[in-house]
């Protein structure tokens, strides 16, 4: 079991999945390819756990960088995934 396994387990991956919104088509295509959702959550979870900041952010464990998942959590905090997790 990978680290993205231990800071999301199948529980909350699966949870995750019911409130978390679309990715955002890209209509004039092109750029690099999103990062998975499960990497980006858990290397929020582990920012939030651990004290780094995003920019502190091992990239190498997780795939995507600070900034992304800075960006990501951004996307969600606007969404309200994380009051929707509460219920």
């Amino acid at each position: 079991m990978g680290i993205v396994e231990r800071l999301v387990p199948d529980e909350l991956w699966e949870l995750f999945q019911r409130v978390v919104p679309e990715a955002p088509s890209r209509p004039q295509g092109g750029g690099r390819r999103r990062h998975g959702d499960r990497e980006v959550l858990a290397a929020i979870v582990f920012v939030a756990t651990s004290g780094c900041t995003w920019q502190q952010l091992p990239t190498a464990s997780f795939g995507p960088s600070g900034a992304t998942a800075h960006r990501r959590f951004t996307e969600w905090t606007k969404a309200r995934v994380w009051a929707g997790l509460h219920r």
